[in-house]
């Protein structure tokens, strides 16, 4: 990814030096493992080691590379130019380059979902904190768009907490299921390595063993981690559509912080424009883009092709490092947004009471009108409403045909508030596993 929307942390675990000191870490482990077992003498084991702290050459291996045509021998080719040709003679013995590439690419899957999920649990911080200080800030709910019933701010972000919470859950199962890793040597049957090797390598990294490889880690592992960071991705931009519509102009309830000196328009001054989550909308797409191709690549020739290889040299480091500055930008966003509660009521009271309709609606028919009458007899005054700028409680309090069922208090009582938050609670709850203060 470019520069603009990276951070350092997750960048490093896709540098060439990362990706170099992990496969260094595979053979010096494997090395150790052949020689526990007696296949290779304990003091080449020994002297692989004495590149521990040496700082890899990537050039040099580029270099290599261009005449070899192949990454992993060139970085063995420079490896044994540093610890000794003699010495280097069993590095890599019984071993196939998937064996390196693959359990590399899935420790460094792994180092990426755990910034992510320290990603998410910040991000569910701030949602859990503006949910309770918006608690029972009352706005208006629409559907389709449309004024629909109050609901508050506080269960906006109560909903989205919920949504988050849920997508870390499955980045925890994409992670656990994505930490294995391989040693078995050419199409996997351990044929000319032990698994012993495999355990212990595993084991040093922190992995669990492929319990069936061929020559590569089953792909429909990485299908399942990629979809997992797309549904996290189709979450940021589902709260980022939020964001945007209260910021609109004729909405105004909520709009991103905007700061001293900072300019919306290059021509209209005036302007202050949804550019995070707009931004944020946009880096979704990017993030799901790398979904398909992570499922394509799960169909394999046989025991092994590298049509996979170019998707996932792409897709790993571009959809975690977008993942990764996404999460921490709406983080951001959601700390800071400016929250005007006194808009919220003014646009809930733009058609005067009208969205207490379902409740006049079961007052009448609990008062023994038809549903159907009842539905007609709302709807006749909510039009009025509608196309003629009329008060609703005003025009049912002077409908005769209302008024014989409903007598002034009831309709009047139909138009109280506290009636649309009274299982707010009970909602936070279940959201948050928290019982209110007594």
């Amino acid at each position: 990814m470019i520069p603009r929307y990276s951070r350092a942390e997750m960048v490093n675990i896709w540098s060439p030096e990362t990706k170099f000191r992990i496969w260094f870490d595979i053979e010096a482990h494997a090395c150790d493992a052949q020689a526990d077992l007696g296949v290779i003498p304990r003091e080449n084991a020994q002297a692989v080691w004495k590149a521990k702290d040496v700082e890899f050459d990537v050039a040099r291996i580029d270099e290599i590379e261009a005449v070899t045509k192949h990454d992993v021998i060139a970085f063995l080719t420079h490896l044994a130019e540093i610890v000794g040709e003699t010495e280097a003679r069993f590095v890599h013995q019984g071993m196939t380059s998937s064996d390196v590439l693959d359990t590399t690419f899935n420790v460094q899957l792994v180092r990426a979902a755990d910034i992510l999920l320290a990603d998410m649990d910040g991000l569910l911080a701030a949602l859990k904190r503006r949910a309770y200080e918006h608690k029972m800030t009352v706005r208006i709910g629409r559907s389709h768009g449309i004024h629909a019933e109050p609901t508050t701010m506080g269960l906006t972000f109560a909903r989205f907490y919920a949504e988050m919470e849920r997508n870390k859950r499955r980045l925890e199962i994409a992670r656990d299921e994505i930490a294995t890793g391989a040693i078995s040597g050419a199409v996997g049957t351990f044929a000319n390595i032990d698994p012993a090797v495999e355990a212990h390598v595993c084991d040093k990294l922190g992995l669990a063993p492929e319990p069936i490889s061929t020559q590569v880690i089953p792909r429909d592992r990485h299908a399942a981690f990629f979809a997992a960071l797309g549904v996290v991705a189709s979450s940021i931009e589902n709260v980022a559509t939020e964001i945007r519509h209260m910021q609109r102009t004729e909405v105004l309830e909520a709009e991103e912080f905007f700061s001293a000196g900072q300019k919306g328009s290059s021509a209209m001054p005036h302007k202050r424009n949804p550019v995070l989550t707009e931004n944020l909308t946009g880096l979704a797409r990017l993030v799901r883009m790398a979904v398909v191709p992570a499922m394509e690549n799960v169909a394999l020739w046989h025991e092994r092709d590298i049509s996979h290889s170019s998707v996932e040299r792409n897709i790993g480091p571009d959809a975690t490092i977008t993942l990764d500055f996404a999460l921490a930008r709406l983080t951001s966003v959601i700390d800071k947004l400016v929250v005007y509660p006194d808009n919220m009521l003014a646009n809930m009271n733009k058609f005067r009471g009208l969205v207490m309709s379902q409740r006049v609606l079961l007052a009448l028919t609990q008062a023994g009108v038809s549903r159907e009458d009842s539905y007609k007899l709302v709807q006749r005054n909510a039009m009025k409403v509608w196309e003629e700028g009329k008060d609703f409680k005003t025009e049912l309090l002077a409908d005769t045909d209302v008024l014989a069922a409903l007598n002034p208090d009831e309709i009047e009582e139909k138009f109280d508030l506290g009636y649309h938050t009274k299982h707010v609670d009970t909602i936070f709850e279940r959201v948050f596993g928290e019982k209110p203060p007594a």
